[in-house]
This record gives structure tokens, sequence and C-alpha cells, in this order.
């Protein structure tokens, strides 16, 4: 096997189920899970139609590529979406479609990580706290997380400054998320101009994930883009960016395993080639659903309202007990807690049977600090009435701890 694997830290969710070990929840209370995001809104009708009326493209393999109707979707979607004025999205050159970003976000680093430029190890940087995607793909690549620590004295945003010289110079990738898991907090035009013109200074590229981009309060407010930025700027083939999106929160089709990759031309050229030794080509009737999916905005807007309700009606009853702010964007809220997060996690589950997830199992201990620690990440999937449910058994134990 191969002797990185041993380099892998649990993935959070089996930690979780180590620190719940032995508990016996109470049985007359209905079991609510907060921990895991995974959106369970309704797919969308017609989606669920196209994907059963183009069943018959089973029986021929799929091109890595996608078609030409899903890719062309993606790139109408993404110029509209981000006002790509200046540099077009050229659905053959920018575009590629991928298995879930997930698999995408993982796949792009080994990719493009190469352990043979010099005799230092390659460092990627990435936020901390993170989707754990990015430090497992860094590692199993060969290099080093570099961690930037999003804390609440900064907004929970990464701060690019904070790198010393010395490390950009061994970074070949970087990692971003905004809005971002669990923190919900949206990098800003600085941001994102910032580390532009840090990639083309240090030849470095820059992976963003923006899977929850459509998941947002102010309907005349959408978050930035990576893309949308580098279009204002006028960097030609969108060079050194690559954006991520997927269909699993914005469609609520978290079991499609669909999104795409779009950006630099002359990247995506050397990732298709890797993605056809990898395998993992999109089949026919997933890229038809998928195209129908981008097509359409009326159901990313109805998924809106929904998450709006459940934010107003839980926040109204956490807020009065705990240290709570609605995100900027995302379905994930970030409280900070009255004792530490691990104690919060296990007395909840077993006084109310609420399964959130620790802070800590999020993050890392970078500079003597985990940004992470003595926070929960509370994921507001469920519908409106258990999540509300579970706000109130939530407000019940804080308030018998106080």
């Amino acid at each position: 096997m191969n002797s990185r694997l041993a380099s892998l830290q649990p993935y959070p969710f089996q930690r979780l189920a180590q620190l719940l070990q032995g508990i016996a929840p109470p049985a007359d209370k209905q079991p609510i899970r907060l921990s895991l995001g995974e959106p369970q809104h309704a797919a969308p009708a017609f989606v669920l139609e196209t994907l059963q009326s183009r069943l018959a493209g089973l029986s021929h393999y799929p091109v890595t590529r996608g078609s030409a109707e899903l890719r062309q979707a993606i790139a109408n979607w993404a110029t509209r979406r981000f006002q790509l004025n200046k540099i077009a999205l050229d659905p053959e050159r920018h575009v590629l479609p991928v298995s879930g970003t997930r698999e995408a976000l993982f796949s792009i680093a080994q990719a493009a990580i190469d352990r043979r430029v010099n005799s230092q190890c390659p460092s990627v940087v990435m936020p901390n706290p993170f989707y754990q995607i990015y430090e497992g793909a860094t590692l199993l690549a060969g290099a080093r997380p570099y961690f930037l620590n999003a804390g609440e004295d900064n907004g929970f945003r990464t701060d690019f400054a904070d790198v010393p010289d010395e490390i950009w110079t061994k970074v070949p990738l970087v990692y971003i998320c905004s809005p971002g898991n669990p923190t919900g907090a949206v990098l800003r035009r600085d941001d994102f101009a910032r580390l532009i013109g840090l990639a083309h200074k240090h030849d470095f590229l820059i992976a963003s994930d923006e899977c929850y981009s459509e998941i947002y309060f102010d309907e005349d407010k959408p978050p930035l883009g990576l893309l949308q930025v580098a279009d204002e700027l006028g960097i030609e083939d969108y060079q050194h960016c690559m954006a991520f999106h997927s269909l699993s929160k914005r469609s609520s089709l978290p079991g499609l395993r669909s999104g795409f990759v779009a950006g630099d031309g002359a990247v995506m050229e050397h990732y298709h080639q890797y993605r056809t030794y990898h395998g993992c080509a999109l089949p026919p009737p997933t890229q038809a659903a998928s195209a129908a999916a981008w097509n359409d905005e009326a159901h990313v807007r109805a998924n809106r309202d929904q998450y709006r309700a459940k934010f107003d009606a839980v926040l109204k009853i956490l807020k009065p007990v705990l240290d709570v702010d609605k995100p900027e964007a995302g379905f994930y809220l970030w409280p900070k807690l009255p004792r530490d997060d691990e104690t919060f996690t296990r007395e909840l589950y077993a006084r109310e049977n609420v399964l959130v997830l620790p802070g800590s199992y999020l993050s890392r201990e970078f500079e003597g600090v985990n940004p992470g620690q003595n926070r929960a990440r509370l994921a507001l999937v469920a519908p409106l009435a258990e999540c509300t449910e579970a706000a109130q058994r939530i407000r019940n134990y804080v308030e018998s701890i106080k």
C-alpha cells in the first residue's frame, strides 16, 4: 500500500462515531442529525424526469470531456452568474464536468503537484478550518499542508498576507473555499485579487471550492467567485484560476455526483488528459440531467427560500443562549460553545438525541491555535420542523448547564 496513507487522519465522522461510542440517547426523542452537510430538500422533479428519459444512454460509454450540451449549459450558467463579460468562458477549452467537487478537489492535487521541481517538499496553502479533502489530497500527493487560520478576529476569512515569501516559493497549489465550510465566510474582491496576483508572481494554481455559492440570503448580493474577479482583472485564459462547482447544494442533488471545474485553459488541457486515465466520466443520463439543472434558476431560488426560513427560525431560538450569528452564505451555523466541543457534542447527544460535529474535528492546530476548538458545525439541512425542534433541544441543553 502507498505509505502516505499512514499520514491521513481519521475522517471527522469516524472521530464522531468514536466519540459517541457507548452512548444510548433518549429513545423517546426522535434523532435529529445536524452533523452531516447532506441537503435533504426534494430533488427537482424536472431533473429526475430528464434523468429517467435518458436512461437509454447507459448503453454507451461516456467521454471524459462530457457532452457539448452539458459543457455549453455550464458555460452559459457561469457566464450569467459571474458576469464574465471580458474573457469568454469557452466550453471547449475552459470547462470540464466532474463527478462531484469532492472527487475533483482531490484529483487536482494529484495532477498539479510535481514533487520533482526541487528538493524541498511542496506546500499547499489551505484555510483552517477546512474541508478535509484538501488535507488528504495534499498528503497523498506528497506535499505538506500550510494552514491559514480563519478565526473570529478576521471575520473567518483567510489572510494571504500571513504566508511568508519562503513558503510561496514552494507552493504549487492553493485551496480556497468561499463561501466557507464550516464558517460561511465569503472572500472579498480584494482577497481574490491579492491571491490572483500572488499566483502570477509565484506561479501556482488556485483551486476555488465554490460549491456553497448558491446558498445565500440577499438575492441582490450573491457571493463573488474566483473567475468573476479574474474576468474583471482581464486575466487572459483565466490563467492560474480554477473554480469548482457542484449541483449537490445548489440543486439538492448530492446523489447525482455532478459538478464542474472551469478555468485556466492550459491547465485544463493537462487535467483532461489526467482524467482520461482517472476513469471518472459522468454517465450520459447524469449529463443530461445536469444540463437541465444548470439551465434552470427557479428551483435554486426556491431552495434558498427554504434555507432562509430555517435560519430565521433557528436563530430566533438559539441567539438568546448561544454566541452564534447568521453566516454570510452556506447552510451551516458555527456557534461558539459554553464548554469544549467534544463534551458539548457528547452531552447534547446523550440528553437530547441531536447530533452536531465538533469544530476541532474540522481544524488542525497551527501556530498554537485550533480555530475550530470550542465551536460546533450545525448543518441546517433537515426540514424546517426538524431544525426548529433541534434548536429548541440545543437551547434546553445549554440552559441546563449555565
